[in-house]
């Protein structure tokens, strides 16, 4: 008999903002190998660093206790001052995936939002109070704050919090010149009602009180999970290939000079 498939249990969790970080390699791989943002190499230093092609573009991961492990920087251009992004350590990648994949995508969408908040008001996210700046979560975990638009930009943050003390899960921040189109991939990310694929997630879920969070587990083959980064990959690098020209009629040769005799 042939062996049988080896499978994974696989959890998906909903809403995706509190699935727990999930893997880094989800951000970094594609970065280096379907964008082509460099790395350093450092093995004694438990940190990441990707440079964008142009250098002026610089993320790192670091694991630091105090502060935000993703901290994003880029250098002033002719229309925009430097500006820079940051995300907390239990941030979805998915999240931030949507952020670097909007920053690295060649030829942006014209049906993505410039107004951070568009994609929150139509899924039902309200002012927590009247006249407060900001809007909150149906479920009141996920708070934005102070997020301008491409007409009027502005610092902002999005915290995911727990808790009736609202003690914070994670935390974006986003610098007052950082591109509203960039943000708006994230909120848009943010919102979306799909779950997050984990595994091992009992370990790492920031709340297990199942009138926040849905773990539904499933058992999906190794092979299939172990090729998701890879198809992400696959997907990106298949932005920046430049479709071939279409080849026009053969050019004819010369006429030749012909005298009669």
């Amino acid at each position: 008999m042939p062996p049988t498939p080896e499978t994974v249990e696989v959890d998906l969790i909903t809403p995706r903002h509190l699935a727990d970080a999930g893997d880094p390699a989800w951000i970094t791989v594609p970065l280096h190998r379907a964008c082509g943002w460099s790395h350093g190499n450092d093995p004694l230093m438990p940190r990441v660093m990707l440079s964008s092609p142009d250098q002026k573009a610089l993320l790192r991961l670091e694991p630091d206790p105090d502060g935000q492990w993703w901290p994003l920087n880029h250098a002033a251009e002719a229309d925009r001052p430097a500006w820079y992004a940051s995300f907390g350590a239990r941030t979805p990648v998915e999240l931030i995936a949507a952020f670097t994949d909007a920053l690295t995508d060649p030829a942006p969408a014209a049906s993505t939002p410039s107004d951070p908040y568009e994609p929150l008001r139509q899924s039902a996210w309200q002012p927590p109070a009247i006249g407060a700046d900001g809007l909150v979560s149906p479920n009141g975990t996920a708070y934005v704050q102070r997020l301008g638009t491409a007409q009027e930009p502005g610092a902002g943050f999005v915290t995911a919090s727990l808790g009736p003390e609202r003690k914070p899960v994670w935390q974006a921040r986003f610098g007052e010149h950082t591109p509203a189109r960039l943000v708006a991939a994230f909120t848009t990310a943010l919102t979306d009602p799909h779950p997050a694929a984990r595994t091992g997630s009992l370990r790492s879920l920031p709340t297990r009180d199942p009138d926040v969070v849905t773990r539904r587990t499933t058992d999906a083959l190794a092979v299939h999970v172990a090729a998701a980064l890879e198809k992400r990959v696959h997907a990106l690098a298949a932005r920046r290939t430049v479709p071939p020209t279409t080849p026009g009629p053969p050019r004819q040769p010369p006429a030749r000079n012909s005298s009669s005799r």
